[in-house]
């Protein structure tokens, strides 16, 4: 179903009965990705599945500066509102573990449980931050300029997921089908508005989030490993789990593990 949140329009997918669970896909994702996790726990949690702006079947605005991420987070207490949500838990992957963490950040009473895989509070200086700004801008150009298909092929075999190699071809295949969905300008934008350079840091905050907080990370994904530990020293009530045999994304790389380790954290109180 879609929703008109301060004139954008979002496609929510929902499935199952228990306690809202807002799911938050990654750069290039929609929220079919989480079909699969959607279907493991529908007898425990109400999964509202977000295509975040720019991707999937929600909107796509030339203005980039609609993409900010307090914006977009803004966006998300909308269809709280909406949906008639006072408390939900959040899982967010990557971009949507930032933007999950932005939203806890801004309304930590709408939050009971958050869940980041694979995600980070942000860059923490300046020169960072800029350093990244400057990257995304010219992966978005790349993107305006070849089209979605050549991105996709050289976004697929960036580092970060060289360990999707090992995955069955259907599955590597499905992955690709999904990306080839997104439109060139909306992830362009969607680069330049909430990408990590722009976004806010949240590292000096860490210690005021109260709520129960999951990392999970791959064992092979070595640098978010050492962000989630850092991560972890600052947050007053944080779990980490570490998978091993995974990259960045557990939730594909090993399904059923990432389903226990969620289905856990959301059942126990």
């Amino acid at each position: 179903m879609r929703y008109l949140l301060d004139g954008v329009r979002y496609n929510v997918e929902t499935h199952g009965g228990g306690f809202p669970l807002i799911l938050l896909h990654g750069f290039t994702g929609d929220a079919t990705v989480w079909n699969p996790l959607c279907g493991e726990l529908a007898d425990v949690a109400k999964c509202y599945a977000v295509d975040i702006i720019g991707h999937g079947k929600s909107d796509s605005p030339a203005d980039a500066r609609r993409y900010r991420m307090m914006s977009v987070v803004d966006d998300l207490f909308l269809l709280m509102e909406r949906l008639g949500i006072a408390k939900a838990d959040i899982l967010g992957y990557s971009m949507g573990g930032r933007l999950a963490l932005s939203f806890a950040q801004k309304y930590p009473r709408k939050v009971r449980k958050l869940i980041l895989e694979s995600s980070s509070p942000g860059l923490k200086s300046e020169a960072e931050r800029n350093e990244r700004i400057a990257r995304d801008e010219k992966l978005a150009a790349f993107i305006e300029e070849k089209g979605i298909k050549e991105f996709v092929d050289y976004w697929e075999n960036i580092p970060l997921f060289a360990s999707q190699k090992k995955l069955p071809a259907e599955i590597r295949d499905k992955i690709r089908q999904q990306r080839l969905k997104n439109l060139p300008n909306g992830l362009a934008a969607s680069l330049r508005g909430m990408g990590t350079g722009v976004q806010p840091s949240w590292w000096e905050e860490l210690e005021s989030l109260e709520m129960e907080t999951l990392l999970i990370t791959g064992l092979l994904d070595e640098k978010f490993c050492r962000i989630a530990e850092q991560m972890s020293a600052k947050l007053p009530n944080c779990r980490r789990e570490v998978v091993s045999g995974c990259g960045h994304t557990i939730h594909v790389e090993d399904f059923k593990k990432f389903v226990t380790i969620v289905r856990e954290f959301l059942v126990n109180t």
